[in-house]
């Protein structure tokens, strides 16, 4: 199979790149939603992987390699709004199934009224709205019953966000309380009942060809620890070199599986493959940090008590955080039982 992005596709990198160049620098900081939306439109950027001819709308088409590299592109240039994703919950988290936070609607005005709580939220603090899954029809049971609700988060008294501190310092996660807050009937994902459906896809698609987005932020880690380790001299060591092109063969491989995904095939667990393979990758450059750092590696900050972010070198910041790539959005145990079951076709351990 070919890998590489044809002559059309790089001209359409060079001119999406240089039209995010030019629209950011004169508006620093654009409007997100319909403004920033409208600058988008008139650009031709929207809907590119509509089926309708080019130009019907004023967008222009690409094929799939084409988005991909116009989601590339994207993800180099910064956005305004921020989304938090409501899945994980204190009983369900590899196991999704098991939400039990409730979405009631109301007759009569329509809306939903929602109670629960939600765990390990991305930048719930920061974030605009939430995309969360919550059980819609009472007393339903596992993956029947829950819908995705778009949750605005602007709800004072409704939402309580509660940092959770990491072993970074940080507090990116968080965990958020819903006491009766509100989503309109309008902003429901697919409809109501489907949200275990549309959750999947969601995973799908973020395990997949997404993580293409995901690897340019890899690959400048990844020639960070390069730098560093020609400064150090730790290069000069033959088990460390082999150890830098192995992280460089695997990112590259890692790039060939998601673009492969492009071909159409939907090989049941292959979201799960994508999962385990760049966490397990991510960990591991993780870990090769700790042996370019050399002794420098394991100084902690002045005082680990203090409230205040810890102020971590970003290689210790990603060997730390990396730890928890085998755990979060679905852990590798689950993952490989997935491979093994849907890919592998092994039969399931009976439950005791």
């Amino acid at each position: 199979m070919n890998f590489s992005f044809g002559p059309d596709d790089e001209a359409l990198r060079q001119e999406a790149r240089a039209w995010l160049a030019g629209h950011l620098a004169a508006e620093p900081a654009p409007v997100a939603g319909r403004a920033w939306e409208r600058t988008l439109g008139s650009g031709g950027w929207i809907g590119l992987g509509w089926d309708c001819a080019a130009g019907t709308y004023g967008n222009r088409t690409a094929p799939l390699t084409g988005q991909v590299v116009w989601a590339e592109e994207y993800s180099r240039a910064r956005g305004e709004e921020i989304w938090c994703q409501g899945y994980s919950e204190p009983g369900a988290g590899s196991d999704l199934a098991a939400v039990r936070t409730a979405a009631v609607r109301d007759p009569g005005s329509g809306t939903y009224r929602i109670t629960g709580q939600k765990l390990w939220t991305s930048h719930a603090r920061e974030a605009d709205w939430c995309f969360l899954l919550a059980r819609t029809t009472e007393g339903s049971r596992r993956h029947h019953g829950l819908s995705l609700l778009l949750v605005p988060m602007d709800q004072p008294g409704r939402i309580d966000i509660r940092p959770i501190r990491q072993l970074t310092g940080d507090a990116g996660f968080n965990e958020v309380f819903f006491d009766g807050a509100e989503a309109r009937a309008g902003h429901v994902l697919g409809g109501e009942g489907n949200g275990w459906r549309v959750a999947m896809d969601l995973l799908g698609r973020e395990r997949g060809a997404a993580t293409l987005a995901q690897q340019i932020g890899f690959a400048a880690e990844l020639a960070r620890v390069v730098r560093l380790a020609r400064e150090t001299g730790a290069a000069e060591e033959p088990a460390v070199r082999d150890r830098l092109v192995r992280q460089w063969a695997e990112l590259r491989t890692l790039r060939w599986t998601a673009l492969r995904s492009l071909g159409g095939t939907d090989l049941p667990g292959a979201p799960s493959v994508a999962k385990l393979l760049w966490s397990t990758w991510h960990q591991r450059l993780g870990e090769l940090t700790l042996r370019v750092q050399g002794p420098a590696a394991v100084l902690g900050p002045r005082d680990w008590s203090d409230e205040r972010p810890y102020e971590l070198d970003a290689l210790q910041r990603l060997f730390l955080f990396s730890r928890a790539d085998t755990i979060y959005g679905g852990s590798a145990e689950v993952q490989r039982t997935i491979i093994a079951e849907r890919i592998l076709g092994l039969p399931k351990e009976p439950r005791p």
